[in-house]
């Protein structure tokens, strides 16, 4: 197909030609500490270190726990474990509960004052200024670019190969215990040995499962206060819970299969299915929990959950059945081992739950030509969050059920009143919400009616507890579609922090932008540089290749499009709860800590006064009444907590009305428009203030592109950030790591960092 160009401020640019030349480039100076300053940075730093070291203490010793257990040497500590235990407050529920659970609950407390004494976001990014030699990160390397698992850095494959590796050390070594126990159930023939052989690895798979139900809901709480300790966002740690679960359900079916080929050999098929037994796992709730945990699997198979999002949406919230049944197939004690992810994902849903019941006001909605919805949207003051951060909107016109999740596409420091998001119609939900924003700014609700208030229910922000993108001084960002979103935002945020002096390390951005029709480039619009600051651009190299390739040639009127908008009354708006766990640290950081002091202190009620004096024995009991102790601590203590940060919140908020009568930002809160203009946009007022390239029927080559950079940026960490579908995924992460295989001693890393979001 051939190609044309459109290229603007006289620039011809290829991708064999230097890019974005540094010259006169210099980090913004900082004043030096002084000398108290710097003894409170050292003391925070090493207190931080030591709740470091301690964390990553008692971590290795939990996993090294799961690794030693299914061992002969391991199993026999443990029992002693038990035996030692046995009488004492919580009994053998209480063992295994110290083990297995305790160290990750643990965690999460010592998480708490680690993130209190953080660096500021400013002091993080300050010391990232100072010239740091290149280095490679096993976060950010590709290693695996094709196949099951989409691109996997190294520090994923470490992950991944370190449960291959214990799952087959438990086969292993469950396998030669069973052997070594074999003759003690006395003279039988060779088909029994087989049969019983059989049904001891059935119980095997069973024990590894549960192993691995310990990290399934980690992953999956979207403010969880570990998801922050360590940096992961949870539209990235999602994809570990699919690993996890797939893991699982392999495991489970073995589980089953095995019991149900045993008990077809011995003919107790029916009677055993229907079992409930008293002292052990009861069989009819195992078989319950397999068919919900069966049908939350299939539905969450890409072919399916793409076709039918909402089958696989309603179908997940099965997991609740699925937990309690579990807890009655295998009781409190076997329950205990993965109580600790489970407890703080149940805090995370209850928070969520409170947060997403207001519903907030959107200051100004427009429909792009392209079929994209943009929505500005009310949040307080006080509510923080950085440009990579996400969020998730359910309109109540269109389904009280399904929310979905959008990157933000504004700057936090676009304004402190509101935030902003891209959302292209592509199905049933994003086309009604497009239609809605269409009706309420059509011409009749102007002339017949006063503005109408629009609502939207927003859970979140989510996101990175650093924003990354700040930390290379070098950024190639590329984007597929609607991928546009988050670079928006992260191209508003530099352009913010240039103009203002805050610390801000990039000084050269190559935004790469692959569209299908040339209507999207009206996307761009979302960015003024002008009313920054007309010189912005001579402080930072911005450079923008946009690849139409669907289309060979120009439109005929290129750049003009129609857009139609849409901006209820200014009066006072309802702006978004900060309840969310990714919200303030020490609200935060209480909502973890109260309910688990909770926790322990019910079920030690539990026990005193009902479980030990009434000799309480039945597995499928327990586990029901510890199933109800971890609900109502979550329901009690962390209610007592929302209560009060609720409460904190209408307080500050108040006094923050206070401070806008008297003309504090009143006039940020009375405007925060999304465009530029309405009506017609021109070509030139689109991507003008950028040097800007467009081709069209082309798509990008990055193998081409990736060289250039190398050769013009030389020796330093260039962080490459992909927001598109998994093939352009695939096609940065096999250019980076071909890059980084290939470089020399004075070369650049490419770091590849993912931003797509993939439910």
């Amino acid at each position: 197909m051939a190609g044309a160009s459109n290229n603007n401020n006289n620039s011809d640019l290829s991708a064999h030609e230097p890019l974005l030349l540094s010259d006169g480039i210099r980090p913004i100076s900082r004043p030096a500490d002084t000398k108290k300053n710097t003894a409170s940075r050292i003391a925070k730093s090493v207190a931080r270190w030591t709740l470091k070291l301690v964390m990553q203490a008692i971590f290795v010793a939990w996993v090294a726990i799961f690794f030693l257990v299914p061992s002969g040497t391991g199993t026999d500590l443990y029992d002693d474990w038990v035996d030692a235990t046995e009488g004492t407050l919580f009994s053998s529920t209480g063992s295994a509960l110290v083990l297995y659970s305790a160290p990750i609950l643990l965690i999460a407390v010592l998480a708490v004052p680690y993130l209190l004494l953080s660096e500021t976001e400013e002091q993080h990014l300050t010391n990232k200024e100072e010239k740091q030699t290149p280095r490679f990160r096993l976060g950010t390397l590709p290693v695996l670019v094709d196949g099951p698992f989409g691109v996997v850095t190294a520090a994923e494959l470490i992950g991944i190969l370190l449960f291959v590796v214990f799952v087959l050390w438990s086969l292993y070594s469950y396998t030669v215990m069973n052997l070594e126990i074999l003759p003690s159930y006395g003279s039988l023939t060779p088909e029994q040995k087989r049969v019983q052989m059989l049904q001891m690895s059935a119980y095997c798979f069973g024990l590894i499962a549960s192993s691995c139900l310990s990290f399934l809901f980690l992953p999956v709480a979207r403010g969880s206060i570990l998801l922050r300790l360590i940096d992961i966002p949870f539209e990235h740690a999602t994809r570990y819970h699919k690993w996890l679960g797939n893991l699982i359900i392999f495991l489970v079916s073995m589980h089953g299969l095995c019991y149900m080929i045993v008990w077809f050999i011995r003919g107790i098929v029916l009677k055993s299915i229907v079992e409930w037994k008293s002292d052990g796992g009861a069989n009819l709730a195992g078989i319950i929990t397999y068919l919900f945990g069966f049908a939350i699997w299939i539905t969450a198979l890409p072919p399916v959950r793409k076709r039918y999002f909402q089958l696989f949406f309603y179908t997940h919230q099965l997991y609740v059945f699925f937990i309690i049944f579990l807890a009655l197939h295998i009781g409190d004690t076997n329950f205990s081992k993965f109580l600790g992810g489970l407890f703080l994902f149940m805090l995370d849903r209850f928070l969520r739950f409170f947060q997403s019941r207001r519903d907030v006001d959107v200051v100004s909605a427009t429909n792009f030509p392209c079929g994209t919805v943009g929505l500005v949207i009310s949040k307080p003051k006080i509510l923080h969050y950085n440009a990579l951060g996400f969020v998730f909107l359910r309109l109540r016109e269109i389904s009280k059920l399904q929310w979905h999740p959008f990157s933000v596409s504004s700057s936090p420091l676009d304004g402190k009143y509101h935030l902003s998001v891209l959302i292209k119609a592509v199905g049933d939900w994003t086309g009604q919400l497009r239609q809605n924003v269409s009706n309420l700014s059509s011409r009749e609700t102007q002339i017949f009616g006063s503005p109408a208030r629009f609502t939207v229910n927003v859970e979140g922000p989510y996101g990175h507890e650093s924003p990354y993108h700040l930390t290379y001084e070098m950024l190639v960002l590329v984007a597929g579609g609607s991928g546009i979103s988050p670079f928006v935002a992260i191209l508003s945020d530099i352009l913010h922090r240039v103009r203002d002096e805050k610390p801000c390390l990039p000084r050269h951005v190559l935004l790469i932008w692959a569209i299908k029709r040339s209507s999207e480039i009206s996307l761009l619009s979302t960015i003024d540089v002008k009313a920054l600051d007309p010189f912005l651009l001579d402080r930072v190299n911005i450079e923008i290749r946009i690849y139409v390739t669907r289309e060979s040639e120009p439109p005929l009127e290129e750049g003009k499009f129609e857009s139609s908008s849409f901006s209820p009354s200014r009066s006072r708006r309802q702006s978004m709860s900060v309840l969310v766990g990714t919200g303030d640290k020490v609200w935060s950081g209480s909502y973890v800590i109260v309910p688990i002091l909770g926790f322990i202190f019910s079920l030690g009620l539990l026990d005193v006064c009902y479980l030990n004096p009434n000799d309480i024995s039945y597995w499928w009991y327990r586990g029901l009444l510890l199933v109800i102790c971890m609900v109502v601590s979550v329901i009690i203590f962390g209610g007592l907590v929302i209560a009060l940060w609720h409460a904190w919140e209408k307080r500050t908020l108040s006094l923050s009305v206070s401070a806008e009568e008297d003309g504090d930002d009143s006039e940020e809160i009375a405007t925060a428009p999304l465009m530029r203009q309405n009506g017609a946009l021109p070509n030139k007022d689109l991507y003008q203030d950028f040097t800007t390239s467009i081709s069209y029927g082309q798509r990008p080559d990055f193998k081409e592109i990736f060289g250039a950079v190398s050769n013009s940026w030389g020796n330093a960490d260039i962080g490459v950030i992909v927001c598109g579908p998994q093939a352009l995924q695939s096609s940065v992460a096999k250019e980076c790591r071909s890059q980084d295989l290939r470089r020399r001693g004075s070369g650049p890393i490419f770091h590849f960092n993912s931003h797509s979001f993939d439910l």
